[in-house]
């Protein structure tokens, strides 16, 4: 399994991005997709996670009601529409799949990263 997280950049406070993630290999209905990200100095934090098969999202309490997880089952691709972004919201992306956990505690592949840089 392979993913592919591109989407990245630098936005001025208020934009928007989105990211998006190819998976290489099958994705079965009980995997869990999701983003993680990492800000410099800081520890790794979940973000949002979608379960392939059920479309359940879940998100982490600062970036509700402003990212948005999807998935296009036929593209085999997740996405994570990000509006409304912060300072605090720069950070490397990591596209992730956990194939149980819907918080991702338990990641059994990781993508290589994007980073998103959101000037004030």
């Amino acid at each position: 399994v392979q993913l592919q997280a591109s989407g990245g950049g630098l936005v001025q406070a208020g934009g928007s991005l989105r990211l998006s993630c190819a998976i290489s290999g099958r994705t079965f209905s009980s995997h869990v997709m999701g983003w993680l990200r990492q800000a410099p100095g800081k520890e790794r934090e979940f973000v949002a996670a979608i379960r392939w098969g059920s479309g359940v999202k879940h998100y982490a309490d600062p970036v509700k009601g402003r990212f948005t997880i999807s998935r296009d089952s036929a593209k085999n691709t997740v996405y994570l529409q990000m509006d409304s972004l912060t300072a605090e919201d720069t950070a490397r992306y990591y596209c992730v799949r956990d194939n149980r956990y819907s918080d991702l505690h338990s990641v059994n592949y990781w993508g290589q990263g994007t980073l998103v840089t959101v000037s004030s």
